[in-house]
């Protein structure tokens, strides 16, 4: 097992810590969130945890939840949530993330903005004084909007490519119908100004500028957790 591999399943861990039985939890996509989901998948077959429920952000964390014996509800059941987590494909020291390489950024927003606390996982290579510095913004776009997108963006200064699929032909289509670009900004100096310019944008759904969200990262290392907090 790499030294990530390892780095995530003790950050998860660590994680599941703050789990406590009856809550209802917002669950988040990709790798990391899954060695969460199987964390968490041991302490309900032990009895340790009882009586949770997950808002799932995509339907790889409804197979995970499901392999993890995780009764699934919505959000129209639970509009407030207990607790959320998910990884992030960057992150700065004041808990800002990019999301969204799994394209599941819109429905990782929402079920975020409804947590009580929200918390990131992620290994130390994640970590980044500047959010854009070698990665770029993950954004949401309506199809009949694309091509006036990618020439604003690149208007902006961005380097913006639609993301394709593999092993289908065409562009990613998230579950909610829509296409994902990947644009290269370079470090961002103002994360809520450019944020807030992406948002004017008519067409494009949302970023994966996650601002604010977090209450706390937990960043796995070769050796330990470091626990990052607001």
């Amino acid at each position: 097992m790499s030294w990530k591999a390892s780095a995530k399943k003790r950050a998860a861990t660590r994680v599941i810590e703050e789990i406590r039985s009856g809550m209802v939890l917002g669950l988040g996509s990709g790798s990391t969130a899954a060695e969460c989901l199987r964390a968490l998948a041991k302490k309900l077959s032990t009895g340790e945890l009882t009586d949770l429920k997950g808002v799932p952000t995509s339907y790889q964390a409804v197979q995970e939840a499901v392999q993890a014996k995780l009764p699934l509800t919505t959000l129209d059941e639970y509009p407030e949530l207990d607790f959320g987590f998910d990884g992030a494909d960057q992150l700065d020291n004041s808990l800002n993330a990019i999301k969204g390489g799994g394209g599941a950024l819109l429905r990782e927003k929402i079920v975020a903005s409804c947590c009580k606390k929200y918390v990131l996982i992620a290994d130390e290579s994640k970590m980044t004084q500047t959010l854009g510095t070698g990665h770029p913004i993950h954004l949401e776009v309506h199809p009949m909007a694309l091509t006036p997108i990618l020439k604003k963006l690149e208007n902006m200064g961005a380097k913006p490519a639609l993301r394709e699929a593999t092993g289908k032909l065409g562009p990613v289509v998230t579950e909610n119908g829509n296409y994902l670009i990947d644009a290269d900004f370079g470090p961002i100096k103002d994360l809520q100004k450019l944020d807030a310019r992406l948002h004017n944008i008519q067409g494009l759904i949302e970023t994966g500028l996650f601002l604010g969200y977090a209450h706390a990262a937990y960043i796995g290392t070769s050796e330990t957790v470091l626990t990052l907090k607001r």
